[in-house]
């Protein structure tokens, strides 16, 4: 595989990863896609040094140009909160930025294929897409659980969005033998909450044993992904019962405009922040800097391991 006409690797992450160093990959749809500008410069880079103050080494992705780019720099990072006209990029999407020379924002989907084609196999972000409720009809089940079930990266997240319909995104994650591991915690937290309804699979309570758990599944070439569910810190978690309400409000509005597919989920989201008068939001970045802190921890175990 000829990865050089498309594959750009930052100078700090190609060293890291060259040295067995442990490396945290990070999307960038959360800078495009997810909040005005300058607060999401501001989260970026702030992501990006909780995983250095934990051990790691940030990389954050995304295509420019139609380069694809592993490790941006904070010049890149400032670029794309302010560029317009982002696409944001999952798998299919991949191949036409490239052609075309466009920029593009990665979702966990696209940033797991990106990270694995750079030899990174942790990745941060804030919650996974998924099946959306109504499917049944619709069909509108995310590209995150097809590429888990298929890329050997790790997911660090705060569950599924609570958007989705959350029973049946675990349905679909079993039946593509991708394992959901609950981080110190026996029930699967739901983005907002720290709590679904739904369990996982297995509670694991520190890094080195999801780190061992990783090797072991890889080496013996089970492959695919692993949901790592890390609930919000406590101190951030939202009214269950507040944000389903905002939540049930902003499907049934969805509904009422056909707003679906790639749309759905940014609609929903600024529809849930405006009900919620912006407290969605703050959670939202509190829950992604925790998932760092842990995605840090856990590349730092694995790296040990090699």
């Amino acid at each position: 595989m000829n990865l050089k006409p498309y594959l750009s690797v930052g100078e700090e992450v190609a060293k890291a990863i060259a040295n067995g160093q442990p490396v945290v990959a990070l999307e960038s749809t959360i800078i495009s896609h997810g909040m005005p500008y300058p607060q999401n410069v501001e989260t970026a880079l702030e992501v990006e040094r909780i995983i250095r103050e934990n051990g790691a080494v940030p990389a954050t992705i995304a295509i420019l140009g139609g380069t694809l780019k592993v490790g941006l720099t904070p010049k890149e990072i400032e670029y794309l909160g302010k560029a317009k006209n982002v696409v944001k990029a999952s798998r299919r999407d991949i191949p036409f930025i490239i052609a075309k020379k466009l920029d593009g924002a990665t979702t966990v989907a696209s940033t797991m294929i990106l990270a694995a084609l750079a030899g990174v196999k942790i990745f941060a972000t804030g919650g996974i897409g998924g099946v959306h409720r109504g499917a049944q009809e619709t069909f509108d089940i995310s590209a995150d659980l097809q590429e888990l079930a298929n890329t050997n990266v790790a997911v660090v997240c705060a569950g599924a969005k609570s958007i989705l319909d959350i029973g049946l995104t675990l349905e679909y994650l079993e039946t593509n033998g991708v394992p959901v591991v609950g981080y110190q915690t026996d029930e699967l937290p739901a983005f907002y909450t720290r709590k679904s309804g739904f369990g996982v699979d297995y509670r694991v309570d520190d890094p080195k044993e999801i780190a061992e758990a990783l090797k072991a599944k890889w080496d013996l070439a089970l492959n695919g992904g692993v949901v790592v569910a890390n609930p919000i810190p406590e101190a951030y978690e939202m009214d269950f019962d507040t944000i389903n309400s905002a939540i049930n409000s902003a499907v049934s509005e969805a509904e009422a405009q056909g707003i679906k597919g790639k749309a759905s989920t940014p609609f929903l989201l600024a529809k849930v922040k405006e009900i919620t008068a912006g407290t969605s939001l703050d959670a939202n970045i509190e829950l992604v800097y925790n998932n760092a802190r842990v995605a840090a921890q856990i590349a730092v175990e694995l790296s040990n391991l090699k």
